[in-house]
């Protein structure tokens, strides 16, 4: 059966396209997913996340747990109150799931994985935390609401106690605190997105959740779905899970070996076989491409490389950028010149650096 988050009818009465999303009803979008798109880019817009997986750990051993779990070192969150992205992986280093972890505390850790893979990730954590005496919460008391965009944190700011607001103004990116609403709710707040733009991630409890967004729509907010989401992510260099990568990819392959930390003397799941992977220069690589000509591309044609053939990942036509823009996966060594098979035509495309925009606009050389 297909679930609902606490927002559901909120995105009824706007109007919004619902769509189904890894068993969850959501909104594609209110209208215009273009205008949606541009709104983000360019003043202030919101997403119901409510459908990813909030999750706390509570033990002594919690952080143990966190080294053994995760290819990044949550050794980095010195800082109560600090974020770390990184991936979940397999024993063959294949990546199970990407996602964040808040430091809320010595022997509390925070979790925020993705929807899709909620009972998969669920029943990986549980069987792998039972060995630390970890006690694993999912926090489904909790509806999330993520504002982004140049204008996001003046908006949500507006919307904060005034006892809490200068504190979540100082809040440094990847970071996160909690405070109270105007009326008084929790809320706890992130800096962090998935659109690259500023803004912040608010999770509190259900019951204050359609109050909020409320407020923010009153505040000015665009309301945005999965559409917009979609692109702003792509543009920002973000992968998706499920499109960009899974099981059968390591996060060499993923274009996230930057989250990857081979710190001395912890042995996480995977890492015997991301060291061999490295020592070989054998993992396919994920580039990033730009179509001058007219079309789209999109997941699954074929990618024609000097190094051999690949495809496309996550495709598709950028607003900000004017073109079609993708990631593709090809094998290991020189890119060469690339071509993608489109409908049986090769078209032409460049091979450029990720993210496709900063700061609201085409990144230098796209």
């Amino acid at each position: 059966m297909t679930r609902k988050t606490i927002l559901n009818e909120s995105h009824r009465a706007l109007g919004a396209k619902m769509v189904d999303f890894g068993g969850w009803d959501m909104p594609l979008s209110y209208g215009s997913q273009i205008e949606e798109h541009h709104a983000v880019r360019r003043d202030a817009g919101m997403f119901d996340v409510s459908h990813m997986t909030v999750v706390d750990l509570h033990g002594e051993r919690v952080r143990d747990f966190l080294r053994k779990l995760v290819a990044n070192s949550v050794d980095k969150l010195k800082v109560q109150g600090k974020a770390l992205y990184t991936c979940m992986l397999d024993a063959d280093g294949g990546v199970i799931d990407d996602l964040i972890i808040y430091n809320l505390g010595e022997d509390l850790q925070r979790l925020v994985v993705n929807a899709a893979t909620r009972e998969k990730d669920l029943a990986w954590i549980n069987a792998e935390a039972e060995a630390f005496g970890v006690e694993v919460r999912v926090r489904d008391d909790l509806g999330m609401i993520a504002v982004q965009g140049p204008q996001a944190r003046d908006k949500v700011l507006g919307l904060v106690h005034d006892d809490d607001r200068a504190a979540i103004e100082k809040l440094g990116r990847f970071a996160s605190r909690d405070a109270r609403s105007v009326d008084g709710a929790p809320l706890f707040i992130a800096r962090t997105g998935y659109t690259g733009e500023d803004g912040f991630e608010v999770a509190l409890p259900t019951e204050n959740a359609v109050a909020f967004w409320d407020a923010l729509v009153a505040a000015g907010v665009a309301p945005a779905g999965l559409g917009a989401r979609d692109t702003l992510r792509l543009e920002a260099g973000l992968p998706l899970y499920g499109q960009d990568m899974d099981e059968s990819v390591t996060p060499w392959e993923a274009g996230l070996g930057w989250t990857v930390a081979l710190d001395e003397g912890r042995d996480f799941n995977g890492r015997g076989v991301l060291e061999a992977q490295r020592e070989r220069g054998d993992a396919r690589q994920m580039i990033g491409l730009v179509m001058d000509e007219k079309g789209v591309l999109r997941h699954g044609q074929k990618v024609l490389a000097g190094s051999g053939e690949g495809e496309i990942l996550s495709g598709t036509y950028s607003p900000t950028v004017g073109k079609s823009i993708a990631f593709a996966r090809i094998p290991a060594g020189e890119p060469g010149e690339v071509r993608v098979d489109i409908r049986g035509r090769e078209v032409p495309v460049r091979v450029v650096a990720w993210p496709f925009v900063r700061g609201g606009k085409a990144a230098e050389g796209i």
